[in-house]
């Protein structure tokens, strides 16, 4: 592997390794914990992403909405979650550049975060999400102005690929600095132990290259006594290796999630059983390989026809 890896390849990558990980647990009649070392948490704390009730309202939109997070924030808590995410400085720009934040984006974020806080209570996490938008300074600007409040982190504040950047915003700010869920195998990761520039390391096993990579990855974090958290943007087969990774990492932080990936992720729509959550925590399931069965009728309702009319899915 090597620097600045295609993530499209390694998503084919990854996919293939996590498969080898199911055939080799389910052929040996363990988890994937245990060929892993062993579990280590019985419980998987998970947080949820803020979202409109019915998801009539685009998140972007959903988030610039003060009164309307506060409300859903404390909803989410009473189902059990101890912590909540959120973009507040919503919605984005046109362009991809990194920008200075207005004034009046920087006052909106502050109510929004000061409401959630005050609906949740000092017991929940809030972790602000946001996706590199900013320069250092428009980043150091949002610090200052969320820090009060306590975040559990500060997502990508700016560009991945620029680690001393990242540092800059890292020394400025009390709010502990996470990313990494666009990096790419052991190798890209290793700079920003090296220099220092994040608290919290961002794995995506859709991305770094699989379950073993991923491990390896937390293992070096955990010589560097730093956390990791599982970044999900995927299906159940992903979600479900995420879990696997958890279950085995002394320094594990927190899963993402969406609230319990039932209906509104759709994993109940082509899983046989569903993950074991109670109350914002996620039980690893005893059952070999991933501990997971796909539904292969339910998958076929997916599967749409190209303009070659060769099947595909989705």
């Amino acid at each position: 592997c090597k620097m600045h890896t295609d993530l499209s390849t390694m998503g084919l990558i990854s996919g293939f390794e996590i498969a080898c990980w199911d055939i080799i647990g389910k052929e040996t009649g363990q988890p994937v914990y245990n060929l892993l070392g062993g579990m280590v948490n019985e419980r998987i704390r998970t947080y949820t992403y803020l979202y409109e009730k019915e998801d009539k309202i685009f998140c972007e939109d959903f988030w610039t909405m003060p009164e309307a997070c506060a409300k859903r924030a404390r909803e989410y808590v009473d189902m059990g979650f101890t912590a909540v995410k959120l973009d507040p400085m919503a919605p984005y720009l046109d362009s991809y550049a990194v920008h200075m934040p207005s004034r009046e984006s920087l006052l909106r974020a502050e109510r929004n975060i000061a409401g959630i806080r005050e609906a949740v209570g000092e017991n929940c996490d809030i972790i602000i999400g946001t996706h590199g938008q900013f320069t250092a300074a428009g980043a150091i600007r949002v610090a200052k102005c969320l820090e009060k409040y306590d975040p559990l982190w500060f997502e990508e504040p700016t560009p991945p690929e620029n680690f001393p950047v990242l540092k800059k915003v890292s020394e400025a700010t009390t709010i502990p600095i996470a990313t990494g869920e666009r990096l790419s195998t052991r190798y890209e990761f290793a700079p920003l132990l090296e220099q220092k520039s994040c608290d919290i390391f961002q794995l995506d096993l859709a991305g770094v290259g699989g379950i073993l990579e991923a491990k390896k990855i937390a293992s070096m974090c955990e010589a560097w006594h730093t956390q990791v958290t599982t970044h999900f943007w995927a299906g159940p087969v992903n979600f479900a290796a995420q879990i696997q990774l958890d279950a085995c990492c002394p320094n594990f932080l927190i899963q993402e999630a969406i609230e319990t990936m039932g209906s509104f992720g759709g994993f109940d729509k082509v899983m046989k059983k569903p993950f074991d959550w109670q109350e914002g925590y996620i039980i690893p399931s005893k059952e070999p390989g991933l501990g997971i069965e796909l539904d292969e009728e339910k998958i076929q309702s997916y599967v749409v026809e190209d303009y070659d009319d060769q099947n595909i899915l989705i």
